[in-house]
């Protein structure tokens, strides 16, 4: 039977496209404000609504099937899973906060602004509902040509070369995935982009070696993991902040989520022939990043290469094919989004006000913002893993199938998280503490409106520290159909 709640993933996209559409044509700052917060605050009351549909068919029901392509087999399909609902949670939520977030005249021609991120906002909702991989790469290019733009027009001094870096990048990344799926789509049985059918494709064991590797590639430079992380830095560093919230909180889940949506199910011969190596290259990065950020005077450039090491212990835990690993990851890909978020947030604040992100041109920032000190001394554990802190749950379930996995590669990887209570320690001991340097003398406490968002974000980060048990509910369903094929009983 026909249910209103089958829009979900429809309107998930439709609203921000006619929002971003809408904007384009809007002169006005304070109206194309206003309809970016509108539009973003409507879809996160879906992605809520959808949370509390009580219908125990739910994960079957909510998603929709346009006719699209039917000459080559490429249906519009959307599907809101237990893999998708926290990623479009937490894409919904960080959308609003950054919009509420930038004041008025910080960006010219604001109207394009917030059109080019409201397009951005379809482009992610896009590929992790798509259904269809003709879709899924559709989104997958709207999510990131936006980016571009965003960037070049409104990035820093040396925004070309970054933004240029990162096109190259990605622009390959975006080749190997489209020849990858073209390839599948001509051999396989039923000649259709449906992802069941992608999921049915019978393949030589060489055929899914090359396969692996161009989905991987693509995968690899968007989370980005070692050594497909150089654009990353220079792109966080010169984007305009709301954008580098964006790419670092949501975006780098793409490849995460293309992960254990596509890679690990489609090509299971590769993937038990590539893991062991994958993961060991990965830890190495993870420990690579972790020691650069703890040389880092550019704060900006230090959450940069906290956030590789992050996303990489999650990379390694989906290649370890363990359960716990994965549901550990489905819970730590949304804590990372909302830490991650609450440090570009204290970094922002901080540019704003001092006009540096250089460290050592910081310090005594607690004695004039005493409330920012608190939130970020909170953000800063949650970093560091600390128990009763969100990232705790999830990375300890990590760890737990590294070591099922290798022992000697937990312990490994282990040696990351020693890192980064060094370089995250340091960092607030030197930005917030000690004397007041000559850059934080005018400085002054938060404002409302970021009092308001960064208190959101706290609350995540201890409720789902101390009770995660909602969480674990929502993601349920979601780990069987990601490693079936490795453990068919």
């Amino acid at each position: 039977m026909f249910s209103a709640f089958d829009n979900f993933p429809a309107l998930l996209i439709w609203l921000p496209l006619a929002g971003a559409l809408l904007s384009f044509f809007i002169r006005s700052e304070i109206v194309a404000k206003t309809t970016a917060l509108v539009v973003s605050a409507l879809s996160l009351g879906i992605v809520v609504a959808s949370l509390f549909y009580s219908d125990p068919k739910f994960y079957q029901l909510t998603q929709v099937s346009y006719v699209w392509l039917p000459g080559i087999g490429s249906s519009f399909a959307l599907v809101l899973d237990g893999l998708t609902t926290t990623l479009c949670l937490l894409t919904a939520l960080v959308f609003p906060m950054i919009f509420l977030l930038i004041p008025k005249g910080r960006f010219q021609s604001a109207n394009n602004f917030y059109g080019l991120m409201l397009l951005t906002h379809c482009g992610l909702m896009g590929v992790f509902m798509a259904a269809d991989a003709l879709v899924f790469y559709l989104f997958w290019e709207l999510a990131l040509i936006p980016v571009y733009f965003l960037s070049s027009i409104w990035g820093g001094e040396k925004r070309i070369k970054a933004t240029f870096k990162f096109f190259i990048y990605t622009f390959l990344g975006s080749l190997f995935l489209l020849i990858g799926i073209l390839y599948l789509y001509l051999h396989q049985n039923t000649q259709s982009f449906s992802i069941v059918s992608f999921y049915g494709a019978e393949l030589t064991a060489t055929e899914q070696t090359w396969l692996f590797l161009l989905f991987f590639v693509a995968f690899a430079i968007k989370m980005p993991i070692f050594p497909f992380h150089t654009w990353q830095p220079d792109a966080y560093e010169q984007a305009p902040t709301p954008v580098t919230m964006v790419l670092s909180a949501v975006m780098v889940k793409m490849g995460l989520f293309g992960v254990l949506r596509w890679l690990i199910p489609l090509f299971p011969l590769a993937v038990k022939n590539f893991n062991t190596t994958i993961i060991i290259v990965i830890v190495v990065g993870m420990i690579y990043a972790s020691l650069i950020a703890i040389y880092q005077d550019n704060l900006k450039k230090l959450i940069a290469y906290s956030s590789i090491a992050h996303i990489g212990l999650m990379a390694a835990g989906a290649f370890t094919l363990s359960s716990v690993a994965i549901e550990g990851i489905l819970v730590q890909m949304f804590n990372h989004g909302i830490n991650i978020m609450a440090l570009w947030i204290v970094a922002d604040i901080i540019e704003q006000q001092t006009g540096t992100n250089k460290i050592s041109a910081l310090g005594g920032i607690a004695k004039k913002a005493p409330m920012l000190s608190v939130f970020l001394v909170i953000a800063a554990f949650a970093n560091i893993a600390l128990p009763l802190t969100n990232a705790f749950v999830g990375e300890f379930m990590i760890f737990n199938g590294l070591y099922q996995f290798k022992p000697w590669i937990a312990a490994l990887a282990g040696v990351s998280i020693i890192l980064s209570a060094v370089y995250t320690l340091n960092m607030v001991k030197n930005v917030f503490y000690g004397e007041s340097s000559a850059a934080v003398t005018k400085f002054t406490d938060i404002s409302r409106v970021q009092v308001s968002v960064l208190s959101v974000l706290t609350i995540f980060i201890l409720i789902a520290g101390i009770y995660p048990t909602p969480m674990f509910e929502f993601i349920s369903d979601a780990v069987g159909p990601i490693i079936k094929k490795y453990n068919p009983n």
